[in-house]
């Protein structure tokens, strides 16, 4: 358990410490959620705009999320290799899977922050939810596979970028660039038919769409997310992905150059 601790809590002064990652993870989907909410809610009727800013507000917490999983643990894993830490770490008897512990835990605890704060703004701003207790418990479930998947696709960004800026503007720019194709940063009913399709299996875009169908309701999501066959792709890609970061990460980043 010392070294998860030391490892966790090294990371979390590492992400508040870095002011790229807190505005890419906090700063940036809180201007969208301000500027969502004052602006493409404007021309809605008074009944359904805080529906809006409620879909806005989420979209943009689950934008938080797969920033933090796809920019910020690269970012960190590359720091710690351009300090020659990980190369110390291998020098000793140290488990990868500990400090591979500590860091997930640490991204889990930094994401979440972030994401309550932006929809604590998007409330501020007039959204709101309507939605069961076990709608929410469900809700958490899908932001606990986003933050998966985005750390899986992290770890092998992490492992093959070696430097720093390089890992975090890839996972940046990534995030970014599915976020608009997915439908993440867009309404569902807007998308062509070929990127809708890409929505619904990218695990990510589909499980914003869940919280969304369940925190909010369909006509905002765009369509029913929670079918048996798409909840177990999400489920299972969500999985895989964290998997896949996994074994590469603690085979090839820990191995001497």
């Amino acid at each position: 358990m010392g070294q998860i601790t030391a490892t966790l809590g090294k990371t979390i002064r590492e992400f508040l410490r870095q002011k790229t990652i807190l505005f890419w993870t906090i700063a940036w989907p809180i201007l969208w959620v301000l500027i969502g909410s004052f602006s493409f809610a404007g021309n809605a009727s008074d009944e359904v705009i805080p529906y809006i800013r409620g879909s806005i507000a989420i979209s943009m917490s689950v934008f938080a999320l797969m920033t933090a999983g796809i920019a910020n643990l690269p970012g960190n894993i590359a720091q710690d290799r351009e300090r020659g830490l990980l190369s110390k770490l291998m020098s000793m008897p140290i488990n990868p899977w500990k400090d591979f512990v500590g860091r997930i835990l640490a991204l889990l605890a930094f994401s979440f922050l972030a994401a309550i704060l932006v929809t604590l703004v998007g409330y501020a701003c007039g959204a709101r939810f309507s939605y069961t207790l076990t709608g929410l418990w469900q809700s958490i479930g899908f932001l606990l596979l986003i933050s998966l998947s985005s750390a899986g696709i992290g770890m092998l960004i992490g492992t093959f970028i070696k430097h720093v800026h390089g890992a975090i503007m890839s996972g940046v720019g990534i995030a970014v660039v599915t976020a608009a194709l997915s439908g993440v940063m867009a309404p569902y009913s807007s998308l062509p038919w070929l990127l809708q399709q890409f929505a619904k299996i990218y695990p990510i875009s589909s499980g914003n769409s869940s919280i969304t169908y369940l925190l909010v309701g369909e006509d905002y999501a765009g369509y029913n997310p929670l079918s048996t066959s798409q909840t177990t792709l999400m489920i299972t890609s969500s999985v895989l992905l964290f998997i896949a970061g996994l074994i590469v990460y603690s085979r090839f980043c820990w191995r001497k150059d």
